[in-house]
């Protein structure tokens, strides 16, 4: 089994971070400094956008110097943005415009770390996404320079995967995920975790053997098939689960600090 773990890339959301928390635990930061300190490349590769990030690892800006953040639309490396890459504007107006015709739906377009509600209403964001439609900001129109954007609808997994192909045959400009019910990160179509991934493996100057990733959702997937040591906890969405070669405990239980401890001292923890 591999021994020459150069990178470890973590899905935030489901992975390291239980439902309803506001951080990662003690054991997940130290468990990141372990990597680090065996020189291994180590932080999160996320649908949230980078001002999102820091606070779950309490402040600790080594557990996210590498980073691909917003679906590996934005890319770190040593603390320092190395790609960004931005939506298509038009495409964006006419996913808004889409949306107006599908009931309780809407479009989010981030100013940083602040939500901007473009289209539907702070009411039908509560159910998919509370922390958003807590702190989003109504605007009349999408932003002309925009990196992070969601949709959002308020119904359940059929209704959200219906949604998402709605638009992939109405705006292909654009690429939408299922991240949970209610819920998908847009991306420019071909752009995803994936591709941000073999920028950074490029820019590290290693291939896909030498890193392990870990996930639990479909927005994981890009990363699942770029990368042959994937990861998925047990509580991993059915199609995040099918999609990884290895898997482990549940998010809750810590299991992926307990892997990362377990690379960090050279241990292959991997049997299934």
């Amino acid at each position: 089994m591999p021994r020459n773990t150069k990178l470890i890339l973590c899905d935030i959301d489901g992975t390291i971070l239980p439902k309803g928390n506001t951080q990662v635990s003690l054991r997940t930061v130290s468990a990141f400094h372990a990597a680090l300190d065996a020189g291994i490349a180590i932080g999160p590769a996320s649908g949230r956008g980078i001002d999102w990030i820091p606070p779950f690892f309490g402040g600790d800006a080594a557990c996210c110097a590498t980073c691909l953040a917003t679906n590996g639309l934005q890319v770190y490396l040593g603390g320092k943005l190395v790609h960004e890459e931005h939506q298509p504007h038009d495409a964006l107006v006419r996913l808004a415009a889409m949306l107006a015709d599908v009931p309780h739906s809407g479009l989010l377009c981030f100013d940083g770390g602040t939500p901007l509600l473009v289209a539907g209403s702070r009411e039908d964001l509560r159910r998919p996404f509370p922390a958003y439609a807590e702190k989003c900001v109504p605007v009349d129109a999408v932003p002309d320079v925009v990196v992070k954007s969601n949709v959002f609808v308020d119904t359940d997994e059929a209704g959200t995967r219906e949604l998402i192909a709605r638009a992939a045959r109405e705006v292909p400009e654009l690429d939408l995920d299922y991240a949970h019910a209610g819920f998908s990160n847009v991306m420019p179509h071909g752009y995803n975790k994936g591709t941000g991934a073999r920028l950074l493996f490029e820019l590290l100057g290693i291939d896909e053997s030498e890193v392990v990733v870990f996930g639990d959702a479909g927005n994981d997937l890009p990363l699942f098939s770029v990368v042959p040591n994937s990861v998925a906890v047990a509580n991993a969405q059915p199609e995040a689960a099918r999609a990884a070669r290895w898997h482990i405990g549940r998010c809750e239980d810590d299991a992926v600090a307990a892997a990362v401890e377990a690379l960090a001292a050279g241990e292959w923890p991997f049997s299934a």
